[in-house]
């Protein structure tokens, strides 16, 4: 709702909380006036036009201070009369604000406070909505969350498992392959006796030996001839 009104000889277009510089009216701040030069006053499509104001509709308006308008000059010229004439004019302002429109017992702030009162709910019923969606969207996003990391766990295991099946026949392969280790030499007490041992039997048996092989030179030589004697012949 929406309403034209008139004062100080102007007219304004003014709505419920419109604040407007009017000229100095006899109030103080913080009072509260009725403005009844209403000129028009529209509600949606239906509209109530004055001759010239509007039978019983009034704007009720809180005055919030006093104020002084921007300086005007005014100035006089009267050409070859030597006349000149400055003026400086600052105009007194009221500034007020428009608490209420009533036409026909209908008042637009009962029906702003209905508004904002259903907005609020409104925007409470969403804020509601739009907490309960995001407990959903959390409970959601855990769930997700604690599947993932259970999956991930699950495929780490595996890997682990079939790291370790891949490693033992490996081990044992290279335990296969490895090259035996050569015996160690003995000491060199141990290599002096076995020489000792191994050297004794071969001394008699090289002696044996060799005594088989003079009997046997002995055997084959032919026995040397006697020389002839006297007696002999």
């Amino acid at each position: 709702m929406y309403a034209v009104i008139e004062t100080g000889g102007k007219q304004y277009r003014v709505e419920v909380g419109t604040e407007l510089e009017v000229e100095l009216l006899d109030a103080e701040p913080g009072n509260t006036i009725t403005l009844e030069r209403v000129l028009l006053v529209a509600d949606g499509a239906d509209a109530s036009i004055g001759q010239p104001i509007v039978s019983g509709a009034a704007v009720s308006a809180e005055v919030l201070r006093r104020d002084r308008g921007e300086k005007t000059i005014s100035f006089k010229y009267r050409p070859k009369a030597r006349s000149r004439v400055k003026k400086g004019h600052r105009q007194e302002l009221m500034i007020l604000r428009i608490s209420d429109i009533v036409l026909g017992g209908k008042s637009a702030a009962k029906d702003a406070a209905k508004a904002e009162a259903d907005a609020k709910t409104e925007r409470q019923r969403l804020e509601e909505a739009a907490a309960a969606q995001a407990a959903k969207d959390a409970e959601l996003a855990a769930k997700l969350a604690a599947a993932t990391k259970k999956a991930s766990t699950a495929t780490k295991a595996k890997a682990d498992t079939v790291a370790d099946g891949d490693a033992k026949p490996a081990v044992k392969e290279a335990t296969a392959t490895k090259p035996k280790a050569a015996a160690k030499p003995a000491s060199k007490d141990a290599t002096k006796t076995t020489a000792k041992a191994d050297a004794k039997p071969t001394a008699k048996a090289s002696g044996a030996t060799a005594a088989k092989a003079g009997d046997t030179t002995a055997a084959k030589k032919p026995a040397a001839k006697k020389p002839a004697t006297k007696k002999d012949e």
